[in-house]
This record gives structure tokens, C-alpha cells and sequence, in this order.
């Protein structure tokens, strides 16, 4: 980060030798690239975690209906719905990340974390885990830097981008950030949350981006729930120290290697997958034609 790590393996280290907690390196790094003193970094995550709960809230209180139609109030759907799968926990962490990506669909106010398209995740998986923990908005916070210092070595070493890397690089990644998060705010150690880094990715390889009609809608606002389910389950086994077995790097090199050997159609093209799907092109035409008669009113 200050130093800039080139991998997980240099970070951890570097706080082991230092006793430093994961998330006071990304803070050093914060300063110098942006010249700022550490209470401002501080107020900066707030403002940008209370964007976060506002979206959440926006999503599940608001209409949420997207110009092609393909969002329509999913997320209040689910938070209303009277059968819970597994827990009512559980459905509030779904409803949640889809209601904040939802947001993002319908054009409102997001945190891209790290991306617009994956900007459900961190807002469903913090939100709920503070709820549920009682935690101060102060320890979610250190999880967000934790969550930006993966962020920063996912970027150096293989893509953040899903028009790089496939869907992968942005759900995959945001998950991967929500699962070290978890895990430090819940007490565990750099290697539990490393190793929780390297069960997401393990989870989410492969991963491509098909964007229905290349909005960034259809899959993208239930594979934001999905990977915050992701997410949640990759830290219960970190911290329980379930050894990953291939090393969280390797695992990044991994889902590089992956995103570079992907096909240009499934790299947010939408020429592939779903989007060519035949309702994926009739949604396309409808849609261009909804645009066109738009241009022409102007």
C-alpha cells in the first residue's frame, strides 16, 4: 500500500514484523496518494459508508424500476417476503445487496466498490453484519480499508474490471473484499482474512460478464446477492482456520490467468451468454428501439 504490496503475502508479513493491524497500512497509503491527514481518510470512509446505507435504505423504500424494465422492486420483494430460506438475517443480507445494486440500475447514488456493477455487495454484507454484531460504525470502516487494500492488490495482479477479467473481476472481487472485511471485523486474524480472500476467488473463477442488452442489470443486480451470500460464507470457514490449501496469491494469479484466456464475448461485450440468449436479444431490440424514439423526441 504505502510501500505499494505486491502481494498478499508482502502485507501480511509487513504487519506481522510491524504489529500492525491489516487495515493501518492502506490507511499510510490513503495519505500519501492523497495528501491528506488520517481524519480526513476517516471522514472520507464515513461519508462514503453512510452513501452506502443510503442506498440500501433508497432500494428498499423507493421505486426501483429501471428504464428497460428488466428492475423492477426486486429487493423489497424479498425484504417483504414471508418465507425465509435460511434465517431472517440471511434474508435481509439478499434484500440489501440487491437493493443498493439496484440503486445503481436505476441510476441513483452508489459506492462503486470497487465497481458500479458490484456495488451491491460490501453495502449488503456490512450493513447486515453490523445489525447483526452490534458493531460501531468505526470498526466497519477499518473493514472497508481492509476491503480497498484487496481491492488494490486484486487490481496490480489480475483485473478489477469486468471488461478485462469477466464478471469475476468485479462481483468476484467485491466479494473477496466483503469476506476480508467480515473477518477483521469479527476479531480474525490477517491470515483468516486472507485465506477468506482465497475461498471467494476459489468460489467465484470463471465468472463471466453477459450483461443483458449491455446494461448492467440483468445478471449483474442477483449475482450482487449471490456474491454477498459468497462472501458471508467464505469468512465462516476462514475463521473456523479451514486451510484454503492453494495460497490466496496463487489464487489471484489464478483468476488472472482466467480472465486473460476468457473469450472477448463473455468481457462485458454482451455477445455471449445470457445476452445472446433469444428473450437477451429481444430485450436488446426493445430496448434500442426504446432509445432511438427517445433521441427523436429530443
Amino acid at each position: 500500500m504505502n510501500l505499494l504490496f505486491e502481494s498478499f503475502e508482502e502485507w501480511s508479513t509487513y504487519c506481522s514484523k510491524n504489529g500492525s493491524a491489516i487495515f493501518e497500512p492502506v490507511i499510510t497509503y490513503e495519505i500519501e496518494q492523497k495528501h491528506s491527514t488520517e481524519a480526513e481518510i476517516w471522514s472520507n470512509l464515513q461519508h462514503a459508508y453512510d452513501v452506502m446505507k443510503e442506498a440500501v435504505v433508497t432500494g428498499l423504500t423507493e421505486e426501483m424500476s429501471s428504464f428497460s424494465g428488466m428492475i423492477s422492486n426486486g429487493a423489497k420483494k424479498v425484504y417483504d417476503h414471508k418465507v425465509s430460506v435460511l434465517s431472517p438475517e440471511f434474508q435481509r443480507l439478499i434484500s440489501r445487496a440487491l437493493s443498493a445494486k439496484e440503486v445503481n440500475s436505476c441510476m441513483g447514488r452508489v459506492v462503486a466498490a470497487p465497481t458500479a456493477g458490484a456495488s451491491g455487495i460490501l453495502p449488503g454484507t456490512m450493513v447486515t453484519l453490523q445489525e447483526i454484531h452490534h458493531l460501531e460504525d468505526r470498526k466497519i470502516l477499518e473493514g472497508l480499508l481492509v476491503g480497498a487494500g484487496v481491492a488494490l492488490i486484486l487490481e496490480k495482479r489480475a483485473s478489477l474490471a469486468g471488461a478485462v477479467g469477466g464478471c469475476q473481476a468485479e462481483t468476484g472481487s467485491a466479494a473477496a473484499m466483503a469476506a476480508a472485511a467480515i473477518v477483521h471485523c469479527l476479531g480474525g486474524s490477517a491470515t483468516q482474512a486472507f485465506n477468506a480472500v482465497a475461498i471467494t476467488i476459489q468460489c467465484m473463477l470463471g465468472l463471466v460478464c453477459d450483461p443483458v442488452a449491455g446494461l448492467v442489470e440483468v445478471p449483474c443486480v442477483v449475482r450482487n446477492a449471490s456474491a454477498a451470500a459468497i462472501a458471508n460464507s467464505s469468512a465462516q470457514i476462514a475463521l473456523a482456520d479451514v486451510n484454503p490449501v492453494i495460497p490466496v496469491d496463487e489464487c489471484v494469479d489464478a483468476m488472472g490467468e482466467i480472465g486473460q484466456s476468457m473469450e472477448d464475448k463473455y468481457k462485458e461485450t454482451a455477445q455471449g451468454g445470457l445476452a445472446v440468449t433469444p428473450t437477451g436479444q429481444a430485450i436488446s431490440d426493445r430496448v434500442l428501439i426504446k432509445d432511438i424514439d427517445i433521441i427523436e423526441e429530443d
